[in-house]
C-alpha cells in the first residue's frame, strides 16, 4: 500500500511514472483475481468462506456468523444524527453487540454519538494520514519517506477493514481500530509508528537548522 501511494506521488510528478504505475495495477488486479479465487477454495477453511459469503450477500446468516454485523449495523442505524448520548447505547450497554470494545468499537461511537461523532472519527483519522503524507513528501532521505508513506498506508487500511466490518462492507477478520480498541499491543504499536516517524521529521528539521 506504502509503495503504491509512493507511485501515485511520483505518477503526479512526473509522467513516465504513470505508464509504469498503470502497467503495475493491470498486471497486479489480474493476478489477484486469480490468486483470490485459489485462496478462497483451496485455503480458506468453511466458517472463513461463510463470512466473506455473508458479507458479500451470497448468503444470510443472522444467528451464526452474520450475527455481529447485523447487531453492530442496527446499532450504529439507531444512533441516527446526534446518538443516544455517552454510555446510553442499548445494543452496546445490554451486551448485543459482541466484541464492541475490541473490533466493533465503532458502533460503539455510532450508537452513542451518532452520524456526527462517527463523521467526527472519519475525519481525524483523514487529517492524521493527510498529515503524515505531507510530512513525509518533505524528507530529505529515500528511507524516512517511504516509512511515512508505510505509517500512513497501515493506519489507512486498519481504519478502512475496520469500519467497513462493521457496516457490513468487509470481511470481518479481527482487525482493530488504531487507538479506539481496546488493547495494549494495538495502542503501542500504533503509537511507536508515529513516534519513530516524528523523530525521523526531527532530524530532518535539525539537519536544516544547522
Amino acid at each position: 500500500g506504502s509503495l503504491i501511494l509512493y507511485l501515485l506521488s511520483q505518477a503526479i510528478r512526473q509522467r513516465k511514472w504513470g505508464y509504469f504505475l498503470i502497467s503495475i495495477f493491470v498486471a497486479g488486479s489480474i493476478g489477484f483475481g486469480h490468486v483470490s479465487d485459489y485462496a478462497f477454495n483451496k485455503i480458506l477453511q468453511p466458517h472463513q468462506q461463510t463470512r466473506i459469503k455473508v458479507t458479500l450477500g451470497m448468503e444470510n446468516d443472522l444467528k451464526k456468523s452474520g450475527y455481529n454485523v447485523n447487531q453492530s449495523m442496527i446499532a450504529i442505524g439507531s444512533g441516527r444524527l446526534t446518538g443516544k448520548g455517552f454510555l446510553q447505547g442499548t445494543q452496546t450497554k445490554l451486551k448485543y453487540v459482541p466484541e464492541q470494545d475490541t473490533d466493533f468499537i465503532f458502533c460503539t461511537v455510532g450508537e452513542e454519538h451518532g452520524f456526527i461523532g462517527t463523521t467526527a472519527v472519519v475525519v481525524g483519522f483523514l487529517a492524521l494520514m493527510l498529515r503524515l503524507i505531507s510530512l513525509a513528501e518533505r524528507q530529505r532521505s529515500l528511507f524516512s519517506r517511504i516509512y511515512g508513506y508505510c505509517v500512513a498506508s497501515i493506519i489507512f487500511f486498519h481504519v478502512a477493514i475496520n469500519i467497513g466490518m462493521v457496516i457490513g462492507l468487509t470481511p470481518v477478520i479481527g482487525i482493530p481500530l488504531p487507538f479506539f480498541s481496546y488493547g495494549g499491543s494495538s495502542l503501542w504499536s500504533f503509537t511507536i509508528l508515529l513516534f519513530i516517524f516524528l523523530r525521523l521529521d526531527a532530524s530532518r528539521k535539525e539537519y536544516m537548522m544547522e
